[in-house]
């Protein structure tokens, strides 16, 4: 089967490329949003949570705005780039809750649910769109 920048072959399945550029951004800016909100929530009832979802919103609303792509305000990163940047935001959402000292809190399963809703974005994000 021929491969086009809209599609992928991983292990004979492929995956969809559905995901646009502004698709994206929109995306990126609501994960921000809700890292925000969950950092306000947190903030009394487990400091460390908090801190962890305030960082994680600020890698992700950093980088959007850096970014070349629709809503992107400085345009500094490429698109390519910006996957590399939400691979390594993956995994801090990932591994935060373990190194900010809450790995089996139940704080910790709405990190390791944003890290794995990134991993599928990031698996049907059309990159070669932008």
């Amino acid at each position: 089967m021929a491969m086009n920048n809209r599609t992928n072959r991983s292990q004979g399945v492929e995956l969809s490329r559905m995901i646009s550029p502004g698709q994206h951004a929109m995306l990126d800016y609501l994960v921000a949003g809700m890292f925000f909100m969950k950092g306000a929530a947190l903030r009394d009832r487990h400091p460390r949570a908090s801190a962890l979802a305030y960082a994680n919103g600020a890698m992700v609303a950093g980088m959007s705005m850096m970014t070349d792509y629709p809503g992107g305000l400085m345009k500094a990163i490429s698109f390519h780039g910006h996957r590399t940047g939400d691979i390594i935001q993956a995994a801090f959402a990932a591994l935060g809750p373990a190194l900010f000292g809450f790995p089996r809190d139940p704080e910790a399963n709405y990190f390791y649910a944003q890290a794995a809703s990134e991993v599928g974005v990031i698996a049907t994000t059309d990159w070669d769109a932008a």
